[in-house]
């Protein structure tokens, strides 16, 4: 298997996705990368490490697409950018999936107007781990589609379970509507339409709150995406918080040596589940192809996990089970 590799993407290009890719080579020996991006800075890269030239390829791509850049100009502008030739070169078939912690907007943008969309998909949808006591589970939309409509909505609901299926190994997932109560008749008009058309889905919970996310009430949680990325947002910040409020705690009692150090135990072991590198990225559900978005931070590990689930996604065919489930 050929996965292209976005060199150009994230914070620390070419350093993480290098070493990511390469890291991702020594796990699965069946697999390809293609380094996608400015040719001679990622050669400068791999002069520092020691991989299989073999299965470790370069493909030039001399733009960058910035972090902060208009996502639709900058796919218009920029076609000689790794986001543009990477998703290219997946649509010519040169690679079996392409991941990015890039730009997530020009990613998208990038995906819908060269991959498509799967037959019978309105809309495609970010979805999004999110930790919950229970392990990860889906947040769905997490940003791509600020308003849907209830048809839209059953159809993230479909993609999500599915998702959870192959991905995630949960045998029957959980689908659950974020809403302001658990009773049927709340919310706004379109949460109580979109109530409507989920409970003809078998596996559907009802609604569910805010506070039911955490202790992992549902595997599927749907939302718009502007509820959702607010969600996944506030999910971000919660790790540091936490460390923050027990540091300053620490602070004032005067704790000794020893105690702060097991309080640094306890705290890295409880908020391992939040940590997005274990799970690295989520393919955009509803793109005809495999296009993989990962946090714009995402670590060596990360674009290693990012791999991994771009290899999982298209192994489970994941896009033809969901075009199954919607004919």
């Amino acid at each position: 298997m050929i996965v292209a590799v976005d060199a150009a993407g994230g914070d620390f290009h070419p350093e993480n996705p290098v070493e990511g890719a390469i890291q991702a080579t020594k796990e699965n020996s069946e697999l390809t990368v293609l380094l996608v991006g400015p040719e001679g800075a990622i050669k400068d890269e791999l002069a520092h490490h020691t991989y299989d030239e073999k299965r470790v390829l370069i493909h030039d791509a001399p733009e960058i697409i910035g972090m902060e850049e208009s996502p639709a100009q900058a796919v218009k502008t920029k076609q000689q950018s790794s986001i543009v030739v990477g998703i290219g070169l997946h649509k010519a078939g040169k690679c079996d999936a392409f991941v990015s912690a890039g730009n997530t907007g020009a990613l998208l943008a990038a995906s819908m107007f060269i991959l498509g969309k799967l037959e019978g998909v309105i809309r495609p949808t970010i979805a999004s781990y999110f930790p919950t006591l229970k392990g990860f589970r889906l947040l769905v939309d997490a940003g791509a589609n600020l308003e849907i409509k209830p048809e839209i909505a059953s159809q993230f609901a479909k993609m999500g379970e599915i998702y959870c299926k192959q991905i995630l190994n949960i045998d029957s997932p959980k689908i659950a509507l974020l809403n302001v109560g658990e009773e049927e008749g709340k919310g706004t008009e379109l949460l109580k339409d979109i109530y409507a058309y989920l409970k003809e889905q078998p596996n559907f919970i009802g609604n569910v709150e805010g506070k039911d996310i955490l202790p992992g009430k549902a595997d599927v949680y749907l939302c718009d995406g502007l509820v959702g990325n607010i969600v996944l947002k506030f999910g971000e910040s919660i790790p540091d918080a936490l460390q923050q409020m027990i540091g300053n705690a620490v602070k004032e009692m005067n704790l000794g040596k020893k105690d702060i150090q097991n309080i640094h135990k306890v705290l890295e072991t409880a908020l391992a589940s939040f940590n997005y590198e274990n799970v690295g990225g989520i393919p955009f559900l509803g793109v005809n192809g495999v296009s993989v978005v990962g946090h714009g931070g995402s670590s060596p590990m990360a674009i290693k996990n990012m791999i991994k689930s771009a290899v999982q996604t298209v192994e489970n065919d994941v896009n033809g089970k969901i075009v199954a489930s919607l004919n």
